[in-house]
């Protein structure tokens, strides 16, 4: 059985349409990213799931409720849940007891946790003294002490330094490893793009667009690609059919065929600026983002 479904869910705020029918599935130890610009539903369907948000139609389903006694859906929040004052230690410990744990299971739980986000040494260190990355990861760890097969992250790397990002997606590779299904909200699109087995696009309540950065490339550009040209000054205005980078020397166009459009596009506008450098792409999932929830700001 999936781990996770969520069929035809709905909710309203008065007049705010917060979720219009949303289903997507978490299938057994994938990553998948949820994305979505503000105000999409993500924040309400991750509520929904974890039971802070009664839905006003449709359903979530999970496998399983608890297993060995345990819930089966753990939750990283964006906001770092975390007591300053107490030790990295003391906060799992307290924590394990949240999540049911007792005994020598609470104990070997804490442990494996300090172990494996790296901070065994600093365990006995009150976490107010912790850099970003280490909170961040400690935060991952006391959301899924108690080794739920499901788990909800929200902007788990938001903030933090390479090295930390590149630490807490070793972690979240090892707990797929141990057979956790992943759904990862976010806003980061590059990690979505190489992290990620599938991705689901929300925009004003509904699902828009899902499936892997491939499928979704082919449905929104088919086989177009993306040139970027750099001038040799900036051009009053952007060639026909570019669009130009506000301030700069660049603008980008959208050609079908590479072997016979590329070389009338160069024409064109080396006929009115010098072109002096040429890029060709596959679009990715940053232009797929923006062709399915335009480039307006949401606030």
């Amino acid at each position: 059985m999936t781990p996770l479904r969520v069929v035809g869910a709905r909710k309203r705020f008065g007049e705010v349409e917060a979720l219009a029918g949303v289903s997507l599935e978490l299938r057994h130890g994938e990553l998948l990213a949820l994305l979505g610009p503000n105000g999409a539903g993500k924040t309400t369907l991750v509520r929904a799931i974890v039971g802070r948000v009664r839905l006003d139609a449709g359903q979530v389903e999970l496998a399983a409720s608890r297993v060995d006694g345990r819930p089966a859906l753990g939750l990283v929040p964006q906001e770092v849940a975390l007591y300053p004052f107490l030790s990295a230690r003391e906060n799992l410990e307290v924590i394990g007891r949240f999540h049911g744990l007792r005994g020598s299971v609470a104990h070997e739980a804490v442990a494996w946790a300090l172990a494996w986000s790296g901070l065994e040494a600093r365990s006995a260190e009150p976490v107010r003294g912790f850099s970003g990355g280490m909170m961040r990861r400690l935060n991952i760890a006391a959301g899924v002490l108690h080794r739920p097969p499901v788990v909800l992250l929200d902007e788990p790397t938001v903030g933090v330094d390479p090295q930390s990002r590149e630490r807490i997606y070793e972690m979240l590779a090892e707990l797929r490893r141990d057979g956790s299904s992943l759904l990862l909200a976010t806003h980061q699109l590059e990690e979505a793009e190489g992290r990620c087995d599938r991705v689901v696009v929300l925009d004003h309540g509904v699902v828009v667009a899902s499936g892997t950065v491939a499928e979704l490339v082919e449905q929104s550009f088919g086989g177009r690609r993306t040139v970027r040209l750099t001038l040799a000054h900036e051009p009053a205005a952007a060639p026909d059919g570019c669009r130009l980078e506000p301030g700069s020397r660049v603008v980008h166009a959208l050609v079908e065929d590479v072997v016979t459009d590329l070389p009338a596009l160069v024409a064109r506008v080396a006929s009115s600026c010098e072109v002096t450098d040429v890029e060709v792409h596959r679009p990715g999932l940053g232009q797929v983002f923006l062709q399915l929830t335009g480039k307006e700001l949401r606030e």
